[in-house]
């Protein structure tokens, strides 16, 4: 397999629709299929974990909520460098993409670190929201295990997203890949193995994701060290040069858009929170149905990299009809993508209910759960976009702001409201995060709409 494709920034523009489509989707396919690898990993944990019992499950969901709202803060503060690599390529500048490399490395190394030490703490944060004394015992056990893969999976991110932002795609696709088989393969051993050797249950499949971690970063980082033959190009081998001044083009676009990771990661946490407080039963069918739509969400999050690419590049190029058009062809795509991915949701919910546990308690709530996720994973898709079209155009503080009034304005107390004083449960949280996504949408929308009929400014 070739994977070294024509660079993709240096071509002519894109002249008709067509070749707009065509661009996206060359962009687009390997990255939604190593973001779904990524959250195969994370599914296989979960389904792995449910057959081992309805409370292991539970502890699972705990701990995967505050776990996966750090790492999107801090992917937030890496996701600069897509901006900054695929502006610079856009632009010609190819050598100074590897140096934008090594300062989103080091960011990712330090809050590696400084989040494991959180997580090291998960059982005291868990008592501390609320949470029974049994679920924040086996939820913090779990969230300890994940803090030794923390720094790796930082390391994997800024890797990842400077070869996505020249458009080499197609490397840590093939790595995702053949991470889930590394990932089950652990599994077997650390989740059903000797409990006197290994953790175990939630546990043991945090400790399996956490190892692969480690070994998909040592993948990445051979494939740009030994095998992207024009890796100089890149500046890859260069000193780096004005260090500080790249630092802080990296915080003035990182923690704008941190912000924005949390606004979003935090307003989900805080919903899985309120699911806690309804039982173990309750959070172990919420997590179940948000994991159906965040496997969906992934073709998203695939559409929404290749748009922030493409606008970015066009950014680059001070193209502002195809910085417009790039972001509307992403929007049409998803749109095509998750229609579908909605209808099988909504045809086949005990099917997909089944697979996570076979406790007679939690199914019912899957279920319920997933009805609703049909018109969540719908708006999702389409924010998911938006919001990379105005991250390729380097949109952060507006765009943060809107974040802030659909997630925390709107879904969280709408959550509270109506999945505890309406007493609605499971589903009432989830009806709340549609009104909240649906608004982000329409807000994300009649933002890109603005910037892209303004002239062009590329950050600098």
């Amino acid at each position: 397999m070739k994977l070294v494709p024509p660079d993709l920034a240096t071509r002519p523009a894109a002249g008709s629709l067509r070749e707009h489509v065509a661009r996206t989707l060359k962009l687009a396919w390997p990255v939604i299929v190593a973001r779904c690898g990524l959250l195969i990993m994370v599914t296989v944990d979960t389904i792995m974990t449910g057959q081992a019992g309805g409370t292991e499950l539970a502890y699972l969901a705990i701990a995967f909520s505050p776990h996966i709202t750090m790492l999107v803060i801090g992917i937030g503060m890496l996701s600069g460098a897509v901006i900054l690599v695929s502006q610079a390529d856009g632009a010609g500048r190819k050598h100074a993409c590897g140096r934008i490399l090594w300062v989103a490395l080091l960011d990712g190394l330090i809050l590696g670190l400084l989040w494991s030490l959180v997580l090291f703490e998960g059982e005291a944060f868990l008592l501390w929201t609320g949470q029974e004394a049994d679920l924040a015992r086996g939820g913090g056990y779990a969230m300890s295990m994940f803090a030794w893969g923390m720094p790796a999976i930082y390391l994997f991110t800024a890797t990842s997203m400077f070869l996505e932002g020249i458009g080499r795609v197609k490397p840590g696709m093939i790595v995702m890949l053949a991470a889930n088989i590394v990932n089950a393969g652990l599994n077997w051993w650390l989740i059903y193995g000797d409990p006197e050797v290994v953790p175990g249950g939630a546990a043991g499949a945090v400790l399996a994701t956490s190892l692969t971690r480690w070994i998909m970063f040592g993948a990445i980082a051979c494939y740009i060290l030994f095998l992207m033959k024009d890796a100089h190009v890149y500046g890859i081998f260069r000193r780096i040069e004005n260090f500080m001044d790249l630092q802080k083009r990296f915080l003035r676009l990182g923690i704008p858009m941190t912000l924005s990771y949390t606004f979003e990661t935090t307003a989900f946490m805080s919903i899985t929170m309120m699911a806690g407080w309804l039982g173990a039963a309750s959070v172990a069918g919420y997590q179940a149905a948000m994991n159906v739509n965040a496997f969906c969400f992934m073709v998203a999050i695939g559409m929404s990299t290749a748009t922030s690419v493409r606008v970015g590049n066009a950014v680059g190029r001070h193209n502002r009809p195809g910085m417009e058009t790039a972001g509307w062809v992403g929007v049409g795509l998803i749109g095509l993508c998750m229609v579908p991915l909605a209808g099988l949701v909504a045809l086949f919910p005990e099917s997909l209910a089944s697979i996570y546990t076979n406790d007679a308690a939690v199914i019912p709530i899957i279920v319920a759960g997933l009805f609703v996720a049909v018109f969540l994973i719908l708006g999702d898709g389409f924010q998911g976009v938006l919001l990379g079209a105005l991250r390729g155009a380097a949109d952060v503080w507006p765009t943060t702001g809107l974040g802030l009034v659909a997630f925390w304005l709107i879904m969280v107390p709408l959550a509270w409201l109506m999945g505890h004083h309406w007493g609605w449960g499971v589903p009432g949280l989830l009806w709340a995060e549609v009104i909240g996504i649906f608004a982000a949408t329409f807000l994300f929308g009649w933002r890109f709409r603005v910037i892209a009929r303004r002239e062009i400014k590329p950050f600098s």
